[in-house]
């Protein structure tokens, strides 16, 4: 459950192996990065996603507002679906991502998740479509793990911690995405509440060097607030959220 406060609150190979030391003291592990291919094993994963900074439990919904450098706002509606999809043998979940200008769709996307036996968030694809006065501008950004040589990604892993980085996903000069956690202890204030012991992550892609995200992931709730940091001034923030 998704709970707000004003004080502290409460694929690859598949199994992650402890963290080592690199030369210049970043933490580090065998979670993908980058184009590395990886074996997924389909009996290490699983549908019942309960990583504690982003559980899917069937129904949840979240609503974001966006706003971008000019003002403009849009609302995005995350559900998570009771449909599932098989990827590479893994029966993934699909979590349905609505964009709206007012009461025109200017996005439409279905996001495959999936778990593996430590408690990492896989990322297993998507298939987008943007549109523009109510006709379908571009499908750009769709991508499959297995398929046309994409790779699956982590999104949040089990055991975070500052200074470790991982790819999100990878489909080459299509989606690049990769992260790196900056820290448990952020405080991020939205419309649906207060946070402190945050998830903070950096986003980012070589396929736009100069565009820099961060992202704030409450435990038991999932993303509440994605700000760009470099390259742009848009922001993302939790209006409310109805658990399923």
């Amino acid at each position: 459950m998704l709970t707000a406060a004003t004080a502290a609150c409460g694929g690859g190979e598949s199994r992650s192996s402890p963290a080592r030391r690199t030369p210049s003291g970043a933490a580090q592990s065998t979670l993908p990065r980058g184009g590395e291919p990886f074996t997924l094993d389909p009996a290490d994963f699983t549908t019942e996603i309960d990583n504690p900074y982003w559980p899917m439990g069937r129904g949840n919904h979240w609503v974001y507002r966006e706003t971008d450098a000019e003002g403009e706002i849009q609302r995005n509606d995350v559900i998570v679906t009771n449909r599932t999809k098989t990827i590479m043998g893994i029966d993934a979940v699909v979590v349905h991502d609505v964009v709206r200008k007012g009461e025109e769709v200017t996005e439409d996307t279905f996001d495959w998740y999936a778990q593996d036996a430590d408690g990492n968030l896989w990322y297993l694809g998507e298939d987008t479509k943007e549109y523009e006065n109510g006709k379908l501008k571009t499908t750009e950004g769709s991508w499959e793990a297995g398929v046309d040589g994409a790779l699956a990604g982590i999104v949040v892993p089990a055991h975070p911690r500052p200074g470790l980085t991982y790819r999100e996903e990878y489909y080459q000069g299509h989606a690049e995405d990769g992260a790196e956690d900056l820290g448990l202890t952020a405080h991020a204030e939205v419309p649906y509440g207060t946070f402190d012991q945050v998830l903070q992550t950096r986003n980012f892609s070589p396929l736009e060097p100069n565009l820099v995200e961060e992202k704030f992931y409450a435990r038991g709730g999932g993303v509440v607030l994605e700000i760009t940091v470099s390259g742009g001034s848009d922001r993302a923030e939790l209006l409310s959220f109805e658990s399923g």
